[in-house]
């Protein structure tokens, strides 16, 4: 996927200036699409000169004249194109992984700091899509237009949930090897169970 493909997804919705843009970015696509909004704002320019977005200059008063952004129909096209190829599954790219890899050659404790680190992060970014999702789809249901809101929504909460589960086993493991001073071996009921 490239940004550009992942900008033309958010102005479906509706026509934006860059700063909206960025910012409807930041609180939707920006859950797994990560980019700063210079690198929108260089995107959208690129898109201009492909024809996939128009921008129309609105004249405002005391301030400066905004750019409004909407999706031309070759934009449409090159959106429906691309979400008509097969997606790539995404490769993990986790420093902290490789430092658990490498567990009997690092310190325990900085390594325990980032764990609950990340622990919070996980928990902060499931209780955020938790609350959109019961602000946006209280009932449970969404029309057509946003029910891939909503699945992304709920595929967010459950990463998350795994994730904060495994920081949870992971510290557990962490804090066993510091009392004992040796490696236990990890009693994953859920694992064994399915």
């Amino acid at each position: 996927m490239a940004l550009g493909d992942a900008i033309l997804a958010c102005l479906t919705e509706r026509p934006m200036t860059g700063y909206e843009l960025a910012k409807t970015f930041d609180a939707s696509i920006g859950f797994f699409w990560k980019a700063d909004h210079q690198q929108i704002y260089r995107e959208l320019s690129r898109l201009r000169d492909k024809g996939h977005v128009q921008g129309r200059e609105v004249v405002q008063s005391g301030k400066p004249n905004k750019l409004v952004y909407t999706l031309t129909p070759e934009g449409r096209a090159a959106l429906k194109h691309w979400a008509a190829r097969p997606s790539v599954p995404p490769s993990i790219k986790d420093d902290l992984l490789v430092r658990l890899y490498a567990l009997d050659t690092v310190d325990i404790e900085p390594l325990r700091t980032d764990l609950m680190a990340r622990l919070e992060h996980h928990r902060d970014r499931y209780e955020r899509y938790e609350r959109l999702l019961n602000k946006r789809f209280a009932d449970g249901t969404a029309p057509p237009a946003d029910l891939g809101k909503m699945l992304s929504l709920r595929l967010g909460m459950r990463h998350e949930r795994v994730v904060v589960e495994w920081c949870e086993e992971a510290l557990d493991a962490l804090s066993a090897i510091s009392q004992r001073g040796n490696l236990l071996p990890l009693d994953d009921k859920r694992e064994s169970s399915g």
